[in-house]
C-alpha cells in the first residue's frame, strides 16, 4: 500500500523548486492587498485560492505566470517581503520539509523603491526569523534564497551579481524563470559565465514549456547545475527495437553526469507539460535513475505541499517510503548547501527518519 499522507508529511523531505511569490497564503495576499490597495479577484481566503488554482490550471504556461500579477503586487516592501518569508519557512517546517531553498524574482519587486539588494535582505530576515520560530517549536528547518531573474527582461548581471555578494547570507544560487519561448537561456550567457567565473552555482529553468534545444542549451551553452523542471527530456528517449528505453544523447549526458530534475507533477499538469500524474514523465525517468527531485513549484498556484505531491505520485507509481526516501536523498545531494552541510543533513537527519517510519533502502 501507498503511504498516507499523515506518514509522508512526518518524512523529512527537501525541496528545492518552490517559488515564493507562488507559495503565500491566501488570507495574508488578502491582508496585505488592503494595506496597498490592491483589487483582487475575491476577499475570501477560499474563494481567491480557488480562484487562482483555477487560472493557473489553463494548459498554458503564460496564463499560469499571470496569476502572480496578485502576489507580486502586494510584496513590494521590505516589511511585507519579511512576513512571507517568515510564514513561507513556519508553512515548509509544517510540512516535514528540513531544507529547502525558495527562488524568487528581486527585480519584480522594486516599484515602491526597494533596491533589488533591500529586497534580497528583506527575505533573508524573513527566512532568519521563520527558522528561529520554528527552532524554538523543536523543528529545525534551513530555507536559503535562489535569486531569479526573468526571462523576458533586459539581461544583465545585476540579479547575478547578488549571488556573489550575498553568498554568505543565505543566498544559494542563481535562476533564470518566466515564458521560455522565444526567451532562450543563452541571453543570459553573460551572467552564467560570471556566475562560473565567481565559482557560484546556478539552475536553469528549461525543458517546461518548450523542448529538447531549451534544455541542450541550458546545459550544453549555459553550464547548469540543476534543471528547474526539464520535463521534455523524455523527447529524447524512445523505445528501442527489443521495447526497452533508448536513450538519445542529451538524456545519456543527463543522466550520466547527475544533472538533477527539478521535477513539479502538479504544476506540469496545469501547464500542459504533462496529460496527468499517471503519465508524467518522472515514473519513467525514476525507473531510468535519473537524478530526480520532487518539488511543488508554487503551492499557492497548484494548491499543494511537498507532501501532496508525494502522496499524488505514491497513488500513481505504487511509490513506498523507500521510493520517496531516494527522492528526498537525491534532492539532498543536489541541494545548492555546502557538502559537508548535505552529507549531515543526509546522515544525520534524513536516514533516521526515514528509517522511524519504516523506510529500509
Amino acid at each position: 500500500m501507498s503511504p498516507g499522507i499523515e506518514v509522508i508529511r512526518a518524512a523529512p523531505k527537501v525541496s528545492l523548486h518552490d517559488h515564493l511569490d507562488g507559495g503565500l497564503r491566501p488570507q495574508t495576499i488578502i491582508d496585505l492587498a488592503a494595506d496597498v490597495g490592491h483589487e483582487l479577484p475575491s476577499t475570501d481566503a477560499d474563494g481567491l485560492a480557488t480562484w487562482i488554482h483555477d487560472a493557473a490550471s489553463s494548459g498554458s504556461l503564460e496564463r499560469y505566470l499571470s496569476t502572480f500579477v496578485h502576489t507580486v503586487a502586494v510584496l513590494q516592501s521590505a516589511e511585507n517581503l519579511r512576513r512571507v518569508a517568515r510564514e513561507f519557512v513556519e508553512d515548509l517546517a509544517a510540512d516535514g520539509v528540513v531544507y529547502g531553498e525558495t527562488r524568487w524574482a528581486p527585480e519584480q519587486h522594486v516599484e515602491s523603491g526597494l533596491t533589488p539588494a533591500q529586497a534580497v535582505e528583506a527575505v533573508r530576515d524573513g527566512l532568519t526569523e521563520g527558522m528561529a520560530a520554528t527552532a524554538a517549536r523543536g523543528q529545525q528547518i534551513v530555507v536559503r534564497q535562489l535569486v531569479t531573474a526573468m526571462r523576458h527582461t533586459r539581461p544583465s548581471r545585476e540579479i547575478a551579481d547578488l549571488v556573489i555578494a550575498y553568498r554568505d547570507a543565505g543566498v544559494a544560487g542563481f535562476d533564470i524563470a518566466g515564458a521560455e519561448a522565444g526567451y532562450p537561456p543563452t541571453r543570459y550567457l553573460d551572467a552564467f559565465d560570471h556566475l562560473k567565473r565567481n565559482n557560484a552555482t546556478f539552475t536553469i529553468h528549461a525543458g517546461e514549456a518548450f523542448g529538447l534545444p531549451s534544455i541542450w542549451e541550458a546545459v550544453q551553452i549555459c553550464g547548469a547545475n540543476r534543471l528547474g523542471h526539464g520535463v521534455r527530456i523524455i523527447d529524447d528517449i524512445a523505445l528501442g527495437p527489443d521495447g526497452l528505453p533508448k536513450l538519445g544523447d542529451l538524456a545519456a549526458y543527463i543522466r550520466d553526469q547527475r544533472i538533477p530534475l527539478e521535477m513539479c507533477p502538479s504544476s506540469n499538469l496545469q501547464t500542459g507539460a504533462a496529460s496527468s500524474i499517471a503519465e508524467h514523465p518522472i515514473g519513467l525517468l525514476a525507473k531510468l535513475r535519473f537524478r530526480v527531485t520532487v518539488n511543488s513549484d508554487n503551492q499557492l498556484m497548484s494548491r499543494t505541499t511537498l507532501s501532496q505531491e508525494f502522496a499524488r505520485l505514491s497513488e500513481a507509481f505504487g511509490y513506498t517510503m523507500d521510493d520517496i526516501r531516494w527522492f528526498t536523498i537525491n534532492a539532498a545531494k543536489s541541494a545548492f548547501y555546502p557538502f559537508d552541510a548535505r552529507l549531515a543533513l543526509i546522515e544525520n537527519v534524513i536516514k533516521p527518519g526515514f528509517s522511524a517510519l519504516g523506510a529500509t533502502g
